[in-house]
Order: structure tokens, then sequence, then C-alpha cells
């Protein structure tokens, strides 16, 4: 019997092996791999091979893999030219839903949804992504294109075509624990619907750009985003009022507490799934300070975490605690990403957890075609236009 449940919560609509996640217990595993354990261990190349075989690689396998995903970096003929047409003004999420979904145009084989081949244009589009961030924000800055180092790490390539030089290990290996946690999450918004439009047996390429769609919304790919602003908030009011920074955190959280009937958030707090702690904001909050500290912005990630003490004080009995997106805001900052940018690069890392489940439901598919409750009248008359 169909069963209705709005939102499809606590509907199970798909098998994967790729993540696991408790949230009451706050586990979350790739495989059966603790998330803490590839964020302080891996690396995010070996994470993809992770997701997309359900295994580790050998030495080998990872070395190959490696230089199979150097070797795409470059973008496609006529792909930069496009990008140099992109308005400066537009909003990153919506160039890179464009041009992902313009990559299927220099495919001379895109609506192929043979599991081999999907998993070639799946690594093209992987590896391409960071080329059209970088340059789309290298052109709206007015500041010459950089092209791909095939020599470099996925994060080490990134930063070096977004700023122009190389950046230190500290940096690379924080960009690099930000992919890594954000790789992949079971059944979200946005890796349902690469599972949705996939399962049409349309091509790799709709799905992926329906899943970037999805996850541009402010309910699911924009919190970081927004805690950033909040934390720029707080030092706005600090320096207005003329008033030590930490003085003002209190109040302010309190009155946003205060008026949450009225729609006022704290964001970076609370997630559909944790009941506890975001498992993958555990290891990020440490490394958060530590790079907040190496890059002069200790004064940010302070603020974070008094805001993390009055809040845990005042709802952690309620189950509300940080997510992964209160502490990636201060990385992704501290790094020296805009802020329009935080979202791009979730969509970035999640290029390889959306990749891996249209591998899977290609595996083993079926169409997705849920019923709906209908709540309208029935045998309703039709009244002529004259007698309206």
């Amino acid at each position: 019997m169909a069963t209705f449940a709005k939102g499809l919560e606590g509907v199970t609509a798909a098998e994967t092996r790729m993540s696991f996640i408790d949230g009451e217990k706050g586990i979350l595993e790739y495989v059966g791999i603790p998330i803490d354990d590839l964020a302080r261990n891996s690396t995010f190349e070996e994470t993809v091979f992770l997701l997309w075989n359900c295994r580790l690689p050998t030495k080998g396998e990872l070395a190959d893999f490696t230089q199979q995903l150097r070797s795409r970096y470059a973008l496609p003929a006529g792909m930069k030219e496009r990008i140099l047409s992109v308005p400066k003004n537009a909003q990153p999420m919506h160039m890179l839903r464009t041009m992902v979904s313009a990559l299927s145009m220099h495919d001379p084989d895109p609506n192929s949804v043979e599991v081999h081949k999907v998993r070639e244009k799946a690594l093209n589009v992987l590896a391409q992504v960071p080329a059209i961030i970088a340059m789309f924000d290298r052109n709206r800055r007015g500041l010459p294109l950089v092209d791909p180092d095939p020599k470099l790490t996925f994060a080490e390539n990134f930063l070096y075509m977004l700023n122009g030089v190389k950046p230190s290990p500290a940096v690379a290996r924080a960009f690099d624990i930000c992919m890594i946690l954000h790789a992949d999450h079971g059944l979200n918004n946005s890796t349902f619907s690469s599972r949705v439009v996939i399962s049409t047996l349309s091509d790799t390429y709709s799905a992926l750009t329906a899943a970037i769609g999805s996850l541009r919304g402010p309910l699911h790919g924009g919190a970081n985003e927004e805690v950033m602003e909040m934390l720029f908030e707080i030092e706005d009011i600090a320096k207005k009022e003329g008033k030590d920074v930490m003085s003002i955190i209190e109040p302010f959280i309190m009155d946003k507490l205060a008026r949450r009937h009225e729609g006022a958030r704290i964001m970076g707090f609370g997630h559909r799934v944790y009941k506890t702690i975001d498992p993958r904001a555990t290891f990020l909050k440490t490394f958060a300070k530590q790079i907040a500290t190496d890059t002069g912005n200790l004064e940010l990630y302070e603020i974070s975490s008094r805001i993390e003490q009055i809040m845990a004080r005042e709802v952690g009995a309620k189950g509300i605690y940080p997510n992964v997106d209160f502490y990636s805001a201060t990385t992704y900052h501290s790094i020296g990403l805009k802020l329009d940018l935080f979202t791009p690069m979730f969509a970035m890392s999640r290029v390889s957890g959306w990749a891996g489940h249209v591998i899977e439901q290609l595996s083993d598919n079926r169409l997705y075609r849920p019923k709906a409750e209908y709540v309208g009248p029935h045998a309703a008359p039709y009244i002529p236009i004259d007698k309206r």
C-alpha cells in the first residue's frame, strides 16, 4: 500500500554502498571507513577512488587514477571562450550549472549510459570543474587566466588556477580536507536529484547539472555562505558600536534565539540528519583553528568558538549542534575564497559523490516514479467561459 511522507522523510528510496549515516550517534562512514579517519589520513583523490569502487586503491591503482585525473584538467577547446563570455556579475552557481551542461556539447557520445563510459565522463567533469570555477572568478576580477598544472594535486591545482600562485602545503591540505568532508552524504537532495535524472537513462551531464541546481538552494548547499555573513555581521556591529567583538556575541546570539518565531536563525547549527555534532565538523574544527591562526584570521575562529559555546548551553540539549558548514566557512575564508565561491566549492567536491551515485543507480536501475496524494475536488463541473 502507498504511504504518504511529506518531503519523502523517512522513506528509503535507494540502496548504496558509498556512505553510511547514523544521525543519532553522529556517525558518517565512506564505504565503512569513519570520515574522521579519512580526513586525517586520506587525500581527495583516494577518497574519490574509494567512493567509485567501494574499496581503497592499491598504491599502483591510486597512482594510475591520479594520473588519469590530472591528464583531464584542461578544458575542451572552446570552453575557455564560453567562460569569458559569461557576464562578470553572474552568480557562480548559475555559471557552474550552465558550464557543466555545456561540457556535454564537447562529448562525441554524450548520451551513453554504459557504466564504463559514464565513469570516463564523470572523471572529465570532476577534473574540469576546478578550471571552470577558477577561470570564471579570475575573469570577473580582471585577472589573466591561469592554465591548469598536471603536476599538481586536485587541491593544489585549483588554488593555483584561482590565485596564480601555488598554495602552501598547509593551505592545500586544508582545502583537500574540505573536499574529502563534502564528497558524499547519503541520499541528500542533490544526490537524489542526480539519481532521479539518470534513472530515466538520460545522461551524465543532465544528472550532474540537476544536482548542481539542487545544491544551489539555501536549504541545501548555501549555508556556509550564510555562516560567514553572520560572522561578518558580528564584527561590523562591534566596529559600529566601538566595542570588543567578543562582548557582542552573546547578546547577538540570544537576540536571534529569542526571535526564532520570526524566522531568525543561527546558521551552521542543526542538521536534518544529525542529532549530535556533525562528525564532519569534529576534525574540521581543530584544523580550522590552525589554518585561521596561520593566515591571520584567528579572531573569526574565536568568534565561531564562542558561538558554539553559547549554542551548546542554550540548545545543545535539543540536539542542535554545529554542522560541517559552521567551520568550513571559516576555513574557506582563511584560505582566501570569495564568499560566493563557498557553495561552488561544495559542488566541486560533491561531483565525486553525485557521479558515484549515478554509476550505482545505473548498475541496478529502476525508474523513479513516486505517487502524489491528490487533495483536490472530484467530478467538478466545467463552467463555460461566458458564465464564469
